[in-house]
């Protein structure tokens, strides 16, 4: 995919400005940015001026995104410390990113001036201000205390860090009938066969790209979910039709490693998978905002309206505790059914 990025100050602003062609594709991957807008006036999407989102466009990184000596020196202890307790891959990216943030921005400060009065106005001077989620904040929080806990600082007390209030959203669901139109109008046949096995098996997206050709059981008719989130291992659902879709897809791109690889063998990418969804949507003229994960909801919210235990759905999707699985209870349509609209009478 070709592009052309540069930085730009937009209204005050420093943000990545990303020539993209106007396909479907293009804007669908631009989109996966998050923060990502469209400038009637400059006629250009732009991005947030991150050190991750220069990385990625390949353009030079300043200083004002890197930590201070000690900071460095930290990070890097933080991070062996995390790899010794067998944290996951992608916490320990997400605590290290979140750490790293926050230590840039106080870079003209030791660590041990750092106090909890710091962390609240990072909060509003940065994370209100550019308008990131609440589960952003709360990894923000999360990756603070266990990182002044293993560091230690007499100034910054890890015991009267509070987490912000999660706002208590409903997943998006499709209907039975959008799904399948999802899947139909999707053309590439990694790509159906892809997003056919998300929402049939309720897997993650990151569970999906790790899956291995020896994980599918066609005899039992079940995929073994390895190593999934929290470490642990599951079984879950095997489509009959889906199993069909994958025997087409394996014949025709025969696989090596992963059942689903990009270039060089390598494990197929999230973001090109979420853009391929995307790409789906419009052609399917589905207008709800959706992701990958919208897949998962989905599957588990039709299996409860079939009539499926909930008990099933919550080992099916790996759930810890039953108690986020109930959410699914909220979207159902089960319970409505037998219930008249007063307007109706």
């Amino acid at each position: 995919m070709n592009w052309n990025a540069t930085i730009i100050t937009h209204k005050g602003e420093k943000r990545i400005a990303v020539a993209v062609k106007r396909t479907e594709e293009h804007t669908a991957f631009i989109r996966g940015f998050v923060g990502s807008k469209w400038s009637q006036t400059l006629k250009t999407w732009h991005i947030p001026d991150t050190e991750e989102n220069r990385a990625y466009f390949g353009l030079p990184l300043t200083s004002t995104f890197v930590p201070n000596e000690e900071g460095r020196a930290q990070i890097t202890k933080f991070k062996s410390w995390l790899d010794s307790k067998r944290y996951s891959p992608n916490t320990v990216k997400t605590y290290i990113d979140a750490v790293k943030s926050f230590l840039v921005y106080f870079n003209h400060k030791k660590l041990e001036d750092i106090t909890n009065q710091d962390l609240i106005q990072y909060n509003n001077d940065y994370i209100l201000r550019n308008n990131y989620s609440e589960s952003f904040q709360n990894q923000i929080v999360n990756a603070l205390k266990l990182f002044f806990k293993i560091t230690g600082s007499e100034n910054f007390d890890v015991e009267k860090i509070e987490r912000p209030k999660r706002a208590k959203k409903l997943p998006i669901v499709l209907s039975k009938e959008e799904v399948n139109r999802l899947i139909e109008v999707t053309g590439n046949l990694k790509h159906k066969t892809l997003l056919a096995l998300i929402y049939s098996s309720g897997l993650r997206i990151s569970e999906a790209l790790n899956i291995k050709p020896k994980d599918v059981d066609s005899k039992r008719m079940l995929i073994h979910v390895k190593n999934a989130k929290g470490k642990k291992d599951r079984y879950t659902l095997l489509s009959h039709k889906v199993l069909v879709m994958m025997r087409e897809y394996y014949q025709v791109y025969q696989p090596k490693m992963y059942l689903f690889e990009g270039t060089k063998g390598r494990m197929y990418s999230s973001r090109s998978a979420q853009a391929a969804l995307q790409n789906a949507a419009v052609k399917a003229k589905i207008t709800k905002r959706i992701s990958l994960h919208t897949l998962r909801h989905s599957f588990a919210t039709h299996l409860l309206e079939s009539g499926t235990d909930l008990r099933f759905i919550q080992e099916l999707l790996g759930h810890s505790s039953p108690k986020t699985t109930m959410i699914y209870t909220h979207v159902s349509s089960t319970s409505f059914k037998n219930i008249t609209n007063p307007f109706d009478m």
